[in-house]
């Protein structure tokens, strides 16, 4: 009876190893494993290795695309090239990453290299030539293959902290050069110690035969028992047979308490891989995705980031995979069903979350709205041109705009400034790709006309074209990418130009630059424009806030005249001369 007893048992334990084994197997492969080349690449800045964000962390209207690099809290740390190569390519903008060097390698991978301040010697000079013969301070700048090669390790700049940055730190990513999509840091093994499975801190669960901007998730928070995160309670009833999840969860690295981006997250339902996103090989084209990856409208009423574990219907390009569908989980009885996450950091370090799921007995099936009667009102749904229009105002959102359906919304009032204010919806729904707004004019006004959409305290203009619209004249086009108010404004006010430490007749025999400060009613300026002594001088202009001209060879010692030519984006200028001696 004993022998009996014990082969059974192995007999059980066999086949639960082997079961485990090929279920192992089987999630493993869900996605399939990276080839990317180990040490190939060292780490980019001279500081000690420490990154404030990682690839895929989740931003306002993208996906963090590469490592952040701290810098010790300093500016002006030795940055390296990442491994041999040439600079292809060197952009300057007062936004996005400020000043940043491109380097092409030879195993087909782009390296970039952002929030940089000066460049080394032989390239700064060579930027600096380009700037005043294209006469432009921002520039994107094609270099020819064998100008400047580096090897790995190189010095090529100092870090900064230009464009969009909040303090000082390298921001560095690798991208396929054929394609320009940017890959995972992670994969490629920069010895940056990480042993900490991502930290999972709620589940959310949708109801999917309803639009999910059109309810608010049922939020479970979520507690770790025995290495496993389940539920309370540990059965989840709905009134639905369609469900979808979603989760918020972090990673963390060794020795640092920042909350950086999960890297994988699959979903089993009833054993089975259903679906799974993945943030690796995204492009920049595609990282205004990340609206759909969350619950946006959850998070603009000040809440979490819920990343979804399906698919939105009107989500293209996506980080997703599926075994068919699109993630929702169909609850076609009132059975038990296990649900089974399993979320991944990009070292392979994993945390499960596990519950059940099932149908109330008292489930009814709803009746399916029409694509005519949605709602009961007016609807728009993502992969169809929406379109609304009346005696005042008309827009159409492309097919590619909407992520899940919604009920419009419309309101329309007058300002005390005698012009009509349009209500389009609400922040709440995200937008994906920008749509044109044709408004009337309530008289023939002139052509210096402006679209403001302003919405929780932020404020959007663009220029309003003059159209004939259905025959008729006295309408005004402008094209933004958010729902909100809007009107339309006249703009006769030129912008203000204002000098700090700097007058008209100065002796500047002391002073290391000039500065100037630039402001307009409509915050949207179209050009700067300086001359001395006739010839176009180079002023910089980090983070759009001041307009810098740092004294160099193109001021001699002498009388000089300094004119300055603002222009903002209907045409109104204003112009600023100015005698100084150096």
């Amino acid at each position: 009876m004993m022998i009996l007893n014990t082969t059974r048992f192995y007999r059980n334990f066999i086949f639960f190893f082997l079961f485990l084994l090929i279920y192992l197997n089987a999630a493993a492969q869900f996605f399939p494993p990276k080839n990317y080349p180990k040490n190939y690449f060292i780490y980019p800045v001279l500081a000690k290795k420490s990154l404030s964000a990682n690839f895929g962390e989740l931003r306002p209207n993208h996906f963090h695309m590469g490592f952040d690099c701290r810098t010790d809290q300093q500016q002006n740390k030795e940055v390296l090239a990442a491994a041999e190569g040439y600079i292809a390519k060197v952009k300057i903008e007062s936004w996005g990453y400020g000043k940043a060097i491109y380097i092409n390698h030879p195993n087909g991978l782009t390296t970039v290299y952002g929030h940089l301040n000066d460049f080394y010697p032989e390239l700064e000079n060579y930027v600096k030539e380009q700037q005043y013969k294209l006469k432009s301070w921002a520039v994107y700048l094609n270099i020819p293959a064998n100008l400047f090669p580096v090897t790995k390790g190189m010095f090529i700049a100092y870090s900064g902290n230009a464009g969009g940055s909040q303090g000082p730190h390298l921001h560095f990513e690798i991208r396929d050069t054929k394609t320009d999509k940017v890959l995972n840091p992670s994969i490629f093994d920069f010895s940056i110690p990480d042993h900490i499975p991502p930290d999972i801190y709620k589940l959310a669960v949708y109801d999917r035969c309803v639009s999910t901007y059109e309810q608010t998730p049922k939020i479970y928070k979520l507690k770790k028992i025995n290495g496993i995160y389940v539920t309370t309670p540990a059965i989840i009833t709905v009134n639905t047979d369609k469900v979808s999840f979603g989760i918020t969860a972090f990673d963390r690295y060794n020795g640092s308490n920042n909350k950086n981006g999960i890297y994988e997250t699959v979903l089993y339902h009833d054993d089975k891989p259903i679906v799974g996103f993945q943030l690796d090989s995204i492009g920049y084209d595609e990282t205004r995705y990340v609206n759909a990856h969350i619950d946006y409208k959850y998070r603009s009423h000040g809440g979490s980031y819920i990343e979804h574990v399906s698919k939105l219907p009107g989500y293209n390009n996506s980080v997703y995979k599926t075994t068919g569908g699109n993630g929702v989980i169909n609850l076609e009885d009132n059975n038990n069903h296990k649900i089974r996450l399993d979320v991944k950091d990009a070292y392979g370090n994993t945390s499960i979350v596990m519950f059940t799921i099932k149908r109330t007995a008292a489930f009814v099936e709803k009746q399916k709205p029409d694509s005519i009667n949605y709602f009961q009102t007016l609807a728009f749904h993502p992969g169809f041109l929406n379109l609304f229009e009346n005696n005042s105002i008309s827009f159409y959102l492309p097919e590619n705009c909407l992520y899940d359906s919604i009920r419009f919304q419309f309101k329309e009032t007058t300002s005390n400034t005698g012009f009509t204010i349009y209500q389009l919806h609400n922040t709440s729904v995200p937008l994906h790709s920008y749509f044109p707004i044709t408004i009337k004019a309530a008289s023939d006004f002139p052509n210096k006309m402006v679209m403001h959409r302003f919405a929780n305290g932020k404020n959007d203009y663009a220029k309003a074209e003059p159209v004939n619209y259905g025959g008729e004249n006295g309408w005004y086009r402008a094209s933004f990418r958010e729902f909100g108010n809007f009107q339309l404004m006249i703009d006769s006010i030129a912008p203000v130009v204002t000098p700090i430490g700097f007058k008209d007749g100065m002796d500047c025999s002391k002073q290391k630059h000039i500065v100037f400060v630039v402001k307009d009613n409509t915050e949207e300026i179209k050009n700067f424009t300086a001359t001395l002594d006739g010839n176009w001088l180079r002023f910089t202009n980090d983070k759009g806030l001041r307009y810098i001209y740092e004294f160099d060879e193109k001021c001699t010692a002498g009388e000089h005249e300094l004119k300055i030519v603002v222009e903002d984006q209907v045409g109104n200028i204003t112009e600023k001369n100015y005698t100084f001696t150096r």
